[in-house]
């Protein structure tokens, strides 16, 4: 764990060290982890944002030879393919696979139950709207399978969602990644990433407990 947020905390400097080593198949690895990300429903601890924002940021910086357009399109198929594979896995599985003795210990069954909350809400919409918030992101695509949502409906929230979250992480990191201002705070600016991408979560967790009125005697 305390790799995973020194990882987290300092990608820009991690990605560096990526990028140098493996040359053009960086690609593949920045591919391969936001599709984990998204796609493998144990796993929701992953970067998400801040990885598109800091690959993003290297990509313009001409030195990282990185191409921001071939980020955008991988890291979009990345989204779109992981969903639909978090979906089918939640389709074959079903969401009983939580109180499964073997399956049950890699999910996080509170973040599971956030995440059902929040989809039984918003509906399909979650899907688009999961994209900005950790954790639901990763649990919402395994709930719509489990809970047999039609795939047509799933499939348009999916490509939605997918392309406005890397747009809009991958163009700010581009356009404002090597402001040197952000560069030398570059830890407190993923924190605060992550911690905008908490809000709506802290948000709904607020209302629901000052809207809940105590049942009478």
């Amino acid at each position: 764990m305390p790799q995973l947020i020194d990882f987290i905390l300092h990608i820009d400097e991690h990605l560096v060290t990526i990028v140098n080593q493996f040359g053009n198949s960086s690609y593949l690895i920045l591919f391969l982890m936001i599709f984990i990300e998204t796609g493998v429903v144990i796993l929701p601890f992953l970067p998400g944002d801040s990885l598109l924002f800091a690959a993003s940021a290297l990509a313009a910086n001409q030195a990282f030879n990185l191409n921001i357009w071939w980020l955008v399109i991988i890291f979009f198929a990345a989204a779109v393919l992981g969903d639909s594979a978090n979906y089918e896995i939640g389709k074959r599985v079903g969401l009983a696979a939580s109180n499964h003795s073997f399956f049950g210990r890699f999910l996080d069954q509170k973040k599971l139950t956030q995440a059902e909350a929040f989809f039984n809400k918003h509906g399909g919409k979650t899907i688009a709207i999961a994209r900005f918030m950790p954790f639901i992101r990763t649990f919402a695509p395994f709930i719509s399978g489990g809970s047999h949502m039609n795939y047509r409906k799933f499939i348009h929230y999916n490509l939605l969602g997918g392309f406005l979250w890397v747009a809009l992480c991958s163009g700010a990191g581009f356009f404002f990644g090597n402001i040197p201002l952000v560069q030398d705070n570059f830890s407190l600016v993923v924190l605060g990433i992550i911690g905008i991408s908490l809000l709506p979560i802290i948000f709904t967790y607020l209302r629901n407990r000052f809207n809940h009125k105590p049942e009478s005697l």
